[in-house]
């Protein structure tokens, strides 16, 4: 998920924003032809759609929170992830451990329901990426579960999760999804498909209750950010008194005062100038 929506209007929003994505993925029929044009292959009718959908299975633990979670009327999993870099590097996104950790998310949330391994259902993890993700210059990157020692021996786990790579200009896939690749990157409507998102987008661009609802999540994000860096200016501002506190006890001491004459004569506590006088002995030895 990504946090390209914190610098648009909700009047900028576009399919690749995740606010607009969960909305616009919210409609089941669309939000299956979508799915349907990703993985080349028939989707049942999905019975589920869940925006934003947060799982935590531990008071403490790492939330974490699905784009668009989906099931469908033969119960496979699908989670779509809009994922754009907004000006982070590819590494900094882990995008290989975090579809790791969706996918184990997604299997565990299923055996609290069930307790029993037969019933996980195929499941699949999807990044839709405005991004070449592994920099090899393909259409998409499929991964399934297969042996180190033979390749051709696959776990069949029902597992899979697929990057897909929108820059990707080659001509040598499926039209439909040059297609809607052309109008992810360009905005570029060639086809009933890319029309239905792009109406769905104009659509909601006119909802009020979602306007309210990302202005509320919009100042929720900004004022967490503000939040985060005053935090960091007042760290860095203890740090910086700390380190000029250090640099004068190192001074003094290297002058030959004792620890008690520093104590009296600067304010400081015994434990201060204690701890750093022991670091300086420490790097002599």
């Amino acid at each position: 998920m990504s946090n390209s929506m914190i610098f648009k209007t909700y009047d900028e929003l576009d399919f690749t924003d995740d606010f607009m994505f969960g909305k616009v993925m919210g409609d089941k029929e669309l939000c299956r032809e979508v799915l349907e044009c990703l993985l080349q292959q028939p989707v049942g009718e999905l019975t589920e759609i869940q925006t934003q959908r947060e799982f935590r299975y531990v008071s403490d633990g790492k939330p974490i929170r699905l784009d668009v979670y989906n099931e469908d009327s033969e119960k496979r999993v699908y989670d779509a992830e809009m994922q754009n870099l907004n000006h982070k590097s590819l590494e900094s996104l882990q995008l290989p451990k975090r579809s790791r950790f969706y996918q184990s998310s997604i299997d565990v949330d299923y055996l609290d329901k069930t307790a029993d391994y037969s019933t996980l259902p195929d499941s699949n993890v999807i990044f839709i990426c405005t991004f070449d993700p592994f920099k090899h210059n393909l259409s998409k990157y499929t991964f399934k579960e297969c042996c180190e020692e033979n390749p051709s021996i696959s776990l069949k786990d029902g597992t899979r999760k697929i990057f897909y790579n929108c820059t990707y200009e080659g001509k040598d896939i499926p039209k439909n999804l040059r297609k809607l690749y052309d109008y992810i990157e360009r905005k570029q409507i060639d086809n009933d498909l890319t029309k239905k998102i792009n109406d769905a987008v104009n659509k909601a661009r006119k909802n009020e209750k979602w306007r309210s609802e990302f202005m509320k999540e919009r100042i929720i994000l900004q004022d967490a950010r503000a939040e985060g860096k005053e935090e960091g200016l007042a760290q860095g501002r203890a740090e910086g008194i700390e380190e000029g506190r250090n640099e004068q006890i190192k001074s003094m001491l290297s002058r030959g005062k004792t620890v008690e004459q520093i104590v009296e004569f600067c304010g400081y506590t015994y434990e201060q100038v204690k701890t750093v006088e022991e670091g300086m002995l420490q790097t002599v030895e």
